[in-house]
């Protein structure tokens, strides 16, 4: 299978979501930039995510990049609070995220905006 410039685009965008989660997720961990290692893992994380951000938005309006990535970027953090540091996310805040997610679903598979 070949990939297009379009998918190739959406491809680094998806890594570039996958950096700045495992970025955000480290920031707690690096107590204020106080711990050495967590506070690297956040530093080269945001890096990485905004170099792929950058490459990505070449091809995919910016304003479409940057609601994806922020709308999957704050389900994937909810989830990560939720499963591996006990955070609780009560009901609004799980249908709120499934608006979000819903609003990146209708941006992607019905609007033309991002076409090309």
């Amino acid at each position: 299978m070949v990939l297009t410039r379009s998918m190739k685009s959406w491809l680094l965008l998806g890594l570039a979501i996958v950096a700045e989660v495992i970025a955000t997720s480290a920031l707690k961990s690096s107590e204020g930039f106080t711990r050495l290692l967590p506070s690297i893992v956040v530093v080269i994380g945001y890096s990485v995510a905004f170099y792929f951000l950058a490459l990505a938005i070449k091809v995919i309006p910016v304003g479409i990049a940057y609601a994806v990535w922020a709308g999957l970027g704050i389900v994937l953090i909810s989830l990560i609070g939720w499963l591996l540091l006990g955070q609780k996310l009560d009901f609004p805040a799980v249908v709120g995220m499934l608006l979000i997610v819903a609003g990146v679903l209708v941006i992607n598979l019905l609007s033309n905006t991002g076409a090309h």
